[in-house]
């Protein structure tokens, strides 16, 4: 077994955990695919309960169809019948294209860079408000996904009747603002690939989580 870091430090510390992700995920990035700010929006919607693999699978067949003033005349069965493998496939269809009726009334179909106007849109909450606001507007955020809470609570970063919300605070409150970002991408791999929900990798991790600073 190889031998835990924090052990020769103590309580872990924000620019150790920091270190640690960036020689994991030097270069981490959010994995859902789009090409236009109005894409990762919806992308990001859709992404609710399914995996980022899935939902790439699907949008590249809707936004091969369909560009965001074509979705907001869209046929609703349509739709559906394309993004039927992410789940909720009725309710997501619905966000999609009210999504798309109010950027074309609001915004002439840009995404704007105003945190209550995006959280007013059907089906987006701060979770998606976040990750659409970091990477098409380098604002800083931590979106917290299923992912970045188990994480974050194995690490004794958040307690375990924590809600997203606190969640978000707390590792806010941890980690310096300019890392904000990056660690978001980077926890959400360390959860997909390592921390995973079931069969974690610890062996192959030398973090250990009773050692968290909480």
């Amino acid at each position: 077994m190889k031998q835990n870091i924090w052990s020769l430090i103590g309580l872990m510390k924000a620019s150790d955990l920091i270190n640690y992700l960036d020689t994991l995920y030097p270069d981490a990035k959010c994995e859902l695919n789009y090409n236009k700010d109005y894409e990762l929006l919806i992308a990001t919607v859709l992404s609710a309960q399914c995996t980022d693999k899935r939902v790439n699978e699907v949008t590249a067949k809707l936004f091969k169809k369909y560009d965001l003033f074509s979705l907001a005349k869209a046929d609703k069965k349509e739709i559906e019948k394309i993004i039927y493998p992410v789940g909720t496939y009725t309710k997501k269809s619905d966000y999609i294209i009210k999504i798309a009726q109010a950027l074309v009334k609001d915004y002439n179909g840009i995404v704007p860079n105003d945190r209550l106007y995006l959280e007013s849109l059907p089906g987006v909450g701060r979770k998606t408000c976040n990750v659409v606001l970091a990477n098409i507007y380098n604002v800083p955020a931590i979106a917290v996904d299923t992912h970045v809470a188990r994480v974050s609570k194995r690490l004794g970063l958040a307690k375990e009747n924590d809600d997203v919300g606190k969640i978000e605070k707390k590792l806010m409150k941890f980690f310096p603002q300019k890392n904000w970002s990056r660690v978001h991408h980077q926890l959400v791999l360390f959860g997909r690939y390592i921390c995973k929900s079931q069969k974690p990798n610890c062996l192959d991790c030398p973090i250990k989580c009773s050692n968290a600073k909480r």
